[in-house]
C-alpha cells in the first residue's frame, strides 16, 4: 500500500503500523489542527517500517544514535517519539522561516514526505530512551533556600532585611533583579566593601538569586534608625531623582533601586561614594557632585520617611506545580497520548534545558511554549529537565475511533 501524505499517529501491533494526521501545510504545525482540521489513518506495514530503518541508519544515525538513543550532547533521544510529532517536526525544518536549527534543514530539504513517514514510523516503533541514570532528582525550593542562605545577613541587616542599624541598608523593596546585581558587584569587587566581598565570596550565583528572592518576597518596613537631616527640606531635591528612582523613591524599573524607607545614614554614604569615585557610576557622580552634605542628608531624610512597597515579584512555583502544567499537553509525566505534543520522558537532560531556553528567546517560534516558558527561570528550567530526563518512558497505541 502506497502511504499519503494525509498521515502519521502510530498504531504499533498486528500486521503493521498504523499512522494518522493530517499533515499541515505551513510550519506552525499546531495552528492547522485549531482551525479544525482532522486526523485521518493510514497504515505502514512492517516492510515500510524497515525502509524507515534504512533510510534512517543511513541519514539519521550519526546524530541521534543507533537506534534513535543520541549519544551526542544537546542532540535529542527520538527512539519511542510520537510519529505524527516527528513528521510535523521534520516538514517544519522543510518549510521556510519554519523550525531553527543549523543542521536540520539541509538533512531533510531534499527528502519526500513518504520517506518523512516512514523515518517518524520506524523511530515511533523503537523502546524509548530508558531515564536517566542516577537517582531520583531532589528539588531545591528556592524561598525555603533563601530562608536559610540569609542567616548570615540578618545580624547587620535584621531578619527580614529590614535595618535596624545607622549606615546599613534595607534589603526590603528591591527587585531581585537589582539585588542580584548588587551582590555580585560586591563579590566582584566593583562596589568596594571589604565586609560584603568575603561574606560573598564563596555564594554562588544560585546562592545569590535565592537571597535575592527571600528579601524581595518580604513585608516592606522603613529602616528604624533616625534620620539626621531635614526631610521636608529633601523634598525639592528629590524632585530630580524621581526620573529614575520612581515619585516617593518606589522605583519602577527593576534594575533600579528603590530609595523609600531606606536607611539615611547609608543613603548618605553611598550618594557621597558616587561623589568620591568609591562606586563607578557615571549619571550618579555627576548628580552628587554639586549637592552639599547639608542637602544630602536631608535627601537621606525625605527617602527614609517614604513608605516602602513590594516589588512585582512573586513567588515561584514548585517544581511539582509547573509539571503538573506541562502534563495537561505532554502527558502524565512527560509521556504524551496526543499525537501533537512530544514526549519528555526519559529524553536528554540538557536537551530539555537547550528547548526551554529556545523557546523564551525566539528561536524555536511557538507561541503556546513562548508564553508556558516565560515565567521559567534558571532553576526552574534546571529542575523541570532533571524531573522529565528521570521519568521512565513508555510506547503510546494511538487507536482509530469509529465516526458517528
Amino acid at each position: 500500500m502506497k502511504l499519503s501524505v494525509q498521515a502519521i499517529l502510530l498504531l504499533i501491533g498486528g500486521a503493521g503500523v498504523a499512522l494518522a494526521a493530517h499533515v499541515p501545510p505551513a510550519a506552525a504545525q499546531s495552528a492547522a489542527y485549531k482551525q479544525g482540521e482532522e486526523m485521518r489513518p493510514i497504515y505502514a506495514k512492517p516492510e515500510d517500517i524497515a525502509d524507515g530503518k534504512e533510510f534512517a541508519e543511513a541519514s539519521c544515525a550519526g546524530c541521534h544514535g543507533p537506534n534513535g538513543i543520541s549519544t551526542t550532547t544537546g542532540i535529542p533521544d527520538i527512539a519511542g517519539q510520537r510519529p505524527a510529532y516527528l513528521f510535523m517536526t521534520l516538514k517544519g525544518y522543510q518549510q521556510p522561516g519554519g523550525r531553527a536549527n543549523p543542521a536540520m534543514p539541509t538533512a531533510v530539504k531534499f527528502i519526500s514526505d513518504d520517506a518523512l513517514i516512514k523515518v517518524a514510523a520506524y523511530y515511533a516503533s523503537l523502546d524509548p530512551a530508558q531515564p536517566a541514570p542516577g537517582p531520583a532528582p531532589s528539588y531545591v525550593d528556592p524561598v525555603q533556600a533563601g530562608r536559610s542562605a540569609v542567616a548570615p545577613c540578618a545580624g547587620c541587616h535584621g531578619e527580614t532585611g529590614i535595618s535596624k542599624l545607622a549606615g546599613v541598608p534595607s534589603l526590603i523593596g528591591q527587585d531581585a533583579k537589582y539585588l542580584i546585581a548588587a551582590m555580585k558587584a560586591y563579590r566582584g569587587g566593583q562596589r568596594k566593601n571589604d565586609t560584603m566581598k568575603s561574606m560573598l565570596a564563596t555564594a554562588t550565583d544560585d546562592d545569590i538569586n535565592h537571597i535575592a528572592l527571600f528579601y524581595a518576597l518580604q513585608k516592606p518596613g522603613r529602616a528604624e534608625a533616625p534620620a539626621a537631616g531635614n526631610a521636608q527640606a529633601g523634598r525639592a531635591s528629590a524632585v530630580g531623582c524621581a526620573g529614575c528612582h520612581g515619585d516617593q523613591g518606589v522605583s519602577g524599573s527593576p534594575t533600579t533601586p528603590s530609595l523609600a524607607g531606606q536607611d539615611a545614614d547609608y543613603l548618605v554614604a553611598a550618594l557621597r561614594a558616587y561623589k568620591n569615585g568609591g562606586r563607578e557610576d557615571e549619571t550618579m557622580k555627576a548628580l552628587a557632585a554639586s549637592v552639599d552634605d547639608a542637602a544630602l542628608k536631608d535627601l537621606a531624610a525625605y527617602y527614609a520617611a517614604q513608605d516602602p512597597r513590594a516589588p512585582n515579584v512573586r513567588p515561584p512555583l514548585s517544581t511539582q506545580e509547573w509539571t503538573q502544567r506541562c502534563d495537561r499537553c505532554h502527558g502524565l509525566n512527560g509521556n504524551s497520548t496526543d499525537a501533537h505534543f512530544p514526549a519528555l520522558a526519559g529524553q536528554r537532560i540538557e536537551y530539555l534545558q537547550s528547548a526551554l531556553r529556545d523557546y523564551q528567546t525566539g528561536v524555536r517560534n511557538n507561541p503556546e511554549m513562548a508564553a508556558m516558558s516565560s515565567g521559567l527561570g534558571d532553576e526552574d528550567i534546571k529542575n523541570l529537565a532533571t524531573y522529565y530526563s528521570h521519568q521512565k518512558a513508555r510506547a503510546v497505541v494511538f487507536m482509530p475511533v469509529p465516526g458517528k
